[in-house]
């Protein structure tokens, strides 16, 4: 028999964290825009303005952050879910507009657990806890346990913040809806399944496994194998969504950092407008400066883009509710959709991401980080299997503040708190307490 989705249980505005019948005074706004409000307010989130989207640290205001990246792709997400939310049979409690909240709350959460640094901050993680020099921290722990740290994954980070780590710490954090985390989670099943080559990321760590299964089971996602479900239908939008805003937005990055001309920008898009190019060229001539042309440009094939995202979506509806969707959305869009934003990231990799500038921070963020988890951990380790902790460790471990770990956790426990701690740090911060880990040195005079 074919297990199937439903809309009714998908879209579960119930609270994660909150029983059920809990007092609810507020009509204004929908249990999906509150969503949006407690991530937009959240620390964590406004701290994506200090973290590398693509370029770090860069002095320049019009490149973006992942704060800014984080708010384009909930916007085109917002466009998507409500597109979407009219062709489907919503249940009662819905409508379209609250159908493109879910889906917005989920795009604005999506890069929530990244570390400093980004992706490069994440491959930095996952390196310290792989060398050889620092095994001695893993003595202790599980297999699944060292496979969560050596596999560091921001997405899985993420759902820990949303679910434990933020506002209402281990008591429900956000207490997101349960169909926002299911939009939210692009990988829902644990790190065995990256570990044995059946999966590349994995959404969940082992101390959140429990939280994993009741969502899945509240939102009747389909299970497949042990730990390993069928991604909720809306996903597809947040990872096009975010494709979308990635294919577009690293171009316009490249323009304003003088490594792409707009021409190239131009031209590359051009095929998504074909067919009304003499009335879109015509537009963009009344632009006054090139910076203007490029964000009425990109207006023009983003609508092209999220028209095609949404019927893709609806044409493979029943696909999608069984589970058995291969691939991304934009690979059921017309060819020119995926030919531009193949060619558009084939541009980013060649063009922007290889720029020196980038990859010198990028390469001392190994060593920045490795400088933080030599410090916490071994504090937060030696306060589990010790009791106590040096003069030393116990000042490190006053830094973490209320994320310090109890004398009786587990060193797993203890090592997540840790990571918690890390990764919530902007790049900023990060460099800064790094450099004064290493010591201060006063200015030699000659």
């Amino acid at each position: 028999m074919t297990r199937v989705m439903t809309w009714q249980q998908l879209l579960s505005s119930d609270r994660f964290g909150v029983s059920q019948g809990s007092l609810n005074l507020e009509t204004a706004r929908t249990p999906f825009h509150k969503d949006y409000d407690r991530i937009i307010f959240s620390s964590a989130f406004r701290r994506l303005d200090r973290k590398t989207q693509v370029h770090p640290l860069t002095e320049n205001d019009h490149i973006h952050t992942r704060l800014t990246h984080s708010l384009e792709v909930g916007s085109v997400g917002r466009s998507l879910g409500t597109h979407v939310g009219q062709a489907l049979a919503l249940p009662d409690h819905m409508n379209a507009s609250d159908v493109g909240a879910l889906v917005q709350a989920a795009c604005l959460a999506h890069d929530i657990g990244n570390p400093p640094y980004g992706h490069t901050g994440e491959d930095a993680i996952r390196h310290w806890f792989r060398d050889a020099e620092n095994a001695r921290f893993l003595e202790g722990l599980s297999d699944l346990e060292k496979a969560d740290l050596q596999t560091f994954e921001g997405n899985a980070q993420g759902f820990r913040l949303v679910t434990q780590v933020e506002s209402h710490r281990f008591q429900g954090g956000m207490r997101l809806t349960f169909g926002t985390l299911g939009a939210f989670l692009k990988y829902p099943w644990t790190v065995n399944y990256v570990s044995s080559g059946a999966a590349k990321k994995f959404g969940c760590y082992q101390s959140e496994r429990d939280i994993l299964r009741a969502v899945a089971e509240r939102l009747g996602l389909i299970e497949l194998q042990p730990d390993f479900w069928a991604r909720h239908p809306l996903v597809y939008l947040l990872e096009a969504a975010d494709d979308i805003c990635y294919g577009l937005i690293d171009l316009e990055d490249g323009i304003e950092m003088e490594l792409l001309s707009y021409q190239e920008v131009e031209d590359l898009l051009q095929p998504l407008l074909a067919e009304q190019w003499p009335a879109v060229s015509e537009e963009l001539e009344q632009a006054d400066n090139l910076r203007r042309r490029l964000q009425m440009l990109r207006g023009q094939a983003m609508e092209v883009m999220v028209n095609a995202v949404s019927q893709a979506f609806i044409k493979n509806e029943a696909a999608l509710l069984r589970g058995e969707l291969q691939g991304d959305l934009i690979d059921y869009c017309p060819p020119v959709i995926k030919q531009v934003v193949v060619a558009a990231k084939n541009m980013a990799r060649e063009r922007i991401f290889r720029d020196s500038r980038k990859l010198a921070v990028e390469i001392g963020s190994y060593s920045t980080l490795g400088v933080l988890l030599e410090a916490f951990l071994s504090a937060v380790r030696e306060r589990v299997l010790n009791g106590e902790a040096t003069f030393r460790n116990q000042r490190v471990l006053e830094l973490m503040g209320r994320s310090a770990p109890a004398q009786h956790w587990t060193l797993y426990e203890a090592y997540m708190r840790a990571i918690d701690f890390i990764s919530g740090m902007t790049d900023n911060y990060a460099a800064q307490l790094a450099r004064q880990f290493a010591g201060y040195h006063p200015a030699r005079t000659v």
